[in-house]
């Protein structure tokens, strides 16, 4: 009978596992045989196989083929530093997102890109991976499809059918997230030195990406309407980008949404210059009232569409798409294999199952319903201690607010992240560096008031 905390695997793991720490066993030291262990113990040779296999893939123990097992080897003492941010860290791109990952995830982080786990369909995903772990065994261990799990294809059509989009399935390709999706689109699409438009301020990580691309980065003003046309086409006539990066649905950083006059204007200056287009769309659900895709007043002729499920249903699940005109499919998937030989068809098959519990359509109402209290709540507070949203979102999560004149943005993020808090500060955004006044805030994680009184001291803090 297991005792009342656990097996008898786990009991002894754990006792073995105390002993080691506590130096009580040293490093070399042999352990009992199995047969020795388990009478010694009264316990079935069996559960000592198991425990030992246990620390043994711990690194814990090791075997000797023909000797036994031994007490491996201490791992160097655990710092707390460790686990702190990098305060001297240079402001790039990547300031953010390694602030936000390398903090402990009980760390304040306004600045970051997703939703608190609570807010995630935690429910749908445990009943989706108890289905999966009675699926056949080629679901669980084998290679998938380099284009992807067909089913999973077949229900995004139709999804972005429901967009405006046109895409059938064999013009879908899955790949790992969306951010595989933008880099293999750039393997895809770019040499060295080619230019390439974003907006200002953009999201941080195409900055990052188009850097490790190699590419030249020019930039044009974004508009609570979207990027300004005016210098949108002067910058195609001037520079001849070959690739313009965008998110479409709701803007990050600025929460804003693209107009339809604007869109069309802009679709009409690509075809004259020749100019591809990436529409990230990885927001879509937060929308009730679906702003304008290019990708559908375009139908995919010069617009390529990429999209994940990271925001809404898990962003361990790691799942995007690229949907893009047939003539491309071929070339993109065998870069693909190039690049990353498969698909995760553990994972696609996870995300469809998900999408199609009953209960996801509930999940995505709850969410824009907590967002939108959440963005209420959030621009109050933020509004109350001096700072200013360039524009009220008509969805999402992200809040673009202006500082008072003469505060540096930047320097308000390294205060907070003294106290341990990251937030998201507006050069990191902006390829022209016009934007240090701003912060931009995930409102989502906004609910802690520890937030409001940290900006409230560095804000009035000497300078």
């Amino acid at each position: 009978m297991a005792p009342p905390d656990g097996t008898l695997v786990a009991q002894l793991v754990q006792e073995m596992r105390g002993r080691i720490a506590a130096r009580t066993l040293a490093p070399g030291t042999r352990l009992l045989s199995i047969r020795a262990q388990a009478t010694a113990r009264g316990i079935s040779k069996t559960t000592v196989v198991e425990a030992y296999d246990r620390l043994a893939a711990e690194g814990v123990i090791e075997s000797r083929r023909g000797s036994g097992f031994y007490v491996a080897g201490h791992p160097p003492p655990f710092s707390l530093a460790e686990t702190g941010p990098k305060l001297d860290r240079d402001m790039d791109p990547l300031w953010v997102s390694r602030q936000s990952l390398e903090m402990p995830d009980n760390a304040l982080k306004p600045g970051c890109g997703w939703l608190p786990p609570s807010w995630m369909p935690e429910a749908s995903l445990r009943r989706a991976l108890r289905g999966l772990a009675r699926a056949d065994a080629a679901a669980l261990t084998d290679y998938g499809s380099p284009r992807g799990f067909a089913p999973l294809r077949e229900h995004l059509a139709r999804r972005l059918g429901s967009f405006g989009v046109p895409a059938a399935p064999g013009q879908i390709l899955l790949v790992d997230s969306g951010t595989q999706a933008v880099d293999l689109l750039c393997r895809f699409l770019l040499e060295p030195g080619d230019t390439v438009l974003v907006d200002d301020p953009c999201y941080f990580n195409f900055r990052a990406l188009l850097r490790a691309h190699r590419a030249r980065v020019v930039s044009v003003p974004y508009t609570p309407a979207g990027p300004d046309i005016a210098a949108f086409g002067q910058v195609l006539e001037d520079q001849k980008p070959r690739l313009y990066i965008t998110n479409c649905a709701v803007h990050n950083p600025t929460g804003a949404s693209l107009s339809p006059v604007t869109a069309h204007r802009l679709l009409k200056l690509a075809e004259q210059h020749g100019l591809t287009i990436i529409e990230d769309d990885i927001f879509a659900d937060f929308e009730a009232e679906p702003s304008p895709r290019l990708a559908a007043f375009d139908g995919l002729e010069r617009v390529v569409q990429v999209g994940s499920f990271s925001k809404t249903v898990s962003a361990s699940l790691r799942c995007g798409y690229i949907a893009v005109k047939s003539d491309w499919i071929e070339g993109l998937t065998d870069l693909k294999i190039a690049s990353s030989f498969s698909s995760g068809r553990l994972s696609a098959e996870l995300l469809l199952a998900v999408l199609q519990d009953g209960s996801y359509r509930k999940h995505i109402e709850t969410l824009r319903a907590k967002l939108a209290g959440a963005m209420s709540q959030a621009s109050t507070r933020l509004r109350a201690i001096g700072l200013t949203p360039w524009v009220m979102p008509r969805a999402g999560m992200y809040l673009w607010c202006e500082l008072p004149a003469r505060l540096d943005a930047a320097e308000i993020a390294r205060r907070a992240l003294e106290d341990g808090i990251v937030l998201a500060p507006g050069n990191v955004f902006s390829p022209a560096q016009t934007a240090g006044r701003f912060l931009r805030f995930n409102v989502a994680q906004c609910a802690d008031p520890r937030i409001f009184q940290m900006l409230n001291r560095a804000m009035a803090a000497p300078r």
